[in-house]
């Protein structure tokens, strides 16, 4: 099963396999983009809402990544509905494809190249330079914003 994110409505990706999407992904697209989940959700496509244990575990995931300030409510759902219906998660998103990696969810893009490796984010002071494994609003440190930083 191909769980699609926006990007695949949006441009207009095809595939014979079984589909499935979320409520909130609809609420995201519009014109003809929106039409076309309308089709599919006509055509058989199946909606799913993923259980809340699920979420909270994609929220972990991402958290553990760094990539949870990154990712909308859509995004989690999308990923936690993709999990368990054990799919292939169908988006051009890299936060998304990093959290997928690190849940064992394959990825399929769309129109660009995806990740070549998971990543987990550090986050670097602003002021005073220290680094974290984990975002916060401000360094405990000198109070300065932090910024995501690449680990590599």
């Amino acid at each position: 099963m191909h769980v699609l994110d926006s990007s695949a409505f949006i441009n207009e990706y095809h595939t014979d396999r079984d589909t499935a999407s979320i409520p909130l992904v609809r609420e995201e697209l519009e014109d003809e983009s929106a039409f076309r989940f309308d089709a599919m959700e006509g055509s058989g496509m199946h909606i799913h809402i993923p259980a809340e244990g699920t979420v909270e575990k994609v929220r972990r995931a991402a958290g553990e990544t760094g990539d949870r300030a990154e990712l909308s409510d859509t995004d989690i759902r999308l990923l936690a509905a993709a999990f368990e219906l054990d799919g292939v998660l169908v988006t051009d998103d890299y936060a998304m494809q990093n959290v997928a990696d690190k849940l064992g969810v394959t990825v399929d893009v769309i129109a660009q190249e995806g990740i070549t490796e998971q990543r987990n984010w550090t986050f670097q002071c602003a002021g005073c330079g220290r680094e974290f494994d984990e975002n916060r609003d401000r360094c405990p440190i000198c109070g300065s914003d932090l910024s995501r930083k690449n680990p590599a």
